[in-house]
């Protein structure tokens, strides 16, 4: 069994290729939650805005993106509009793509955290003179970002396994890697279940250390 493991993963360096995929899995992540998070706070604000553009823009945003498929919309951004436009970058647009497909996710976390914060806060703000954005900015979100941080870090998880199908437009991620040394080593099980073992311990060791730091924070209000 090790032997065949070293023959069809190790062996010919396959292990870089591994090792490059995850990294390029990592990188299309990271980027493409941080691209959320930023679209994700600015859509939110414009759904609780009072004008009503902004609020139907983030609306029809957050309904168009979260009713297709990743897969679907990552193929829309590469074949229909970027690569048009002579952007053969398949990372790049990997990242645009579920970074705006994470901001549709993250709009919605990020608002019921805005508006789960007691109306209270936002009159003890008002009354001491703070002006609505100064409210929002230093009573209510920092007050948000404690309630949505569990819930936001199971979107950047559920992100992490969702790259899986950035394979489709050709970019050589973990999924991908794995599915090169299959093809090249007509051995299926090794790879694939190595792949998923992989995803597995990044999942759950992402959620181990999200919730220590979930704990810190608990233990940092009640002091």
């Amino acid at each position: 069994m090790w032997q065949s493991f070293y023959d069809t993963m190790i062996a010919q360096g396959r292990w870089t290729v591994v090792f490059k995929g995850l990294g390029t899995t990592l990188l299309i992540a990271l980027c493409a939650v941080l691209i959320g998070s930023v679209l994700g706070c600015a859509f939110a604000l414009f759904k609780i805005s009072r004008n009503k553009f902004l609020n139907a823009l983030s609306n029809v945003y957050t309904t168009i993106i979260r009713g297709i498929p990743m897969a679907t919309q990552l193929m829309i951004c590469y074949f229909v509009i970027f690569s048009p436009l002579g952007m053969n970058n398949t990372v790049l647009v990997a990242i645009i793509s579920f970074g705006i497909n994470s901001g549709a996710y993250c709009t919605e976390i990020f608002r019921a955290g805005i508006q789960g914060v007691d109306k209270g806060q936002t009159e003890a703000g008002r009354s001491l003179g703070l002006s609505r954005s100064q409210t929002l900015f230093k009573i209510v979100l920092p007050q948000a970002f404690r309630t949505i941080l569990p819930t936001f870090t199971s979107e950047f998880i559920t992100l992490i396994k969702e790259t899986s199908v950035a394979s489709f437009i050709a970019v050589v991620d973990l999924q991908k890697a794995c599915d090169n040394i299959r093809n090249s080593t007509y051995n299926a099980w090794i790879p694939l279940l190595s792949c998923a073992a992989i995803y597995l311990l990044l999942t759950v060791g992402l959620t181990k250390i999200f919730s220590l730091f979930e704990k810190r924070m608990a233990k940092s209000d009640r002091s």
